[in-house]
């Protein structure tokens, strides 16, 4: 199964997205954000199912919750960002 990642500058922000996603009944996992992903090092990410990604990122800006990037996994395995 492919996983996408959106990226938040802090964990209150990516909290906030979580429960703006899980009430729109989208599934996500808040996890910290591996560095290599992270230009400042630290931060936390929302790991949600692929489909699921353009969706998700809607929603939180039509709920004013501030994210940083969005990841879409490749075939191959590998992340790649995108914008929408």
């Amino acid at each position: 199964m492919r996983y996408d990642y959106i990226t938040f500058r802090s964990v209150t922000f990516a909290q906030r997205g979580e429960r703006v996603l899980q009430s729109a009944k989208i599934r996500c996992t808040l996890q910290r954000t591996p560095r290599w992903m992270e230009e400042q090092g630290c931060g936390y990410c929302l790991r949600l199912h692929a489909r699921q990604l353009a969706a998700a990122a809607e929603l939180l800006t039509r709920e004013g919750v501030p994210f940083r990037k969005l990841y879409e996994q490749t075939a191959g395995g590998q992340l790649e960002e995108v914008s929408l």
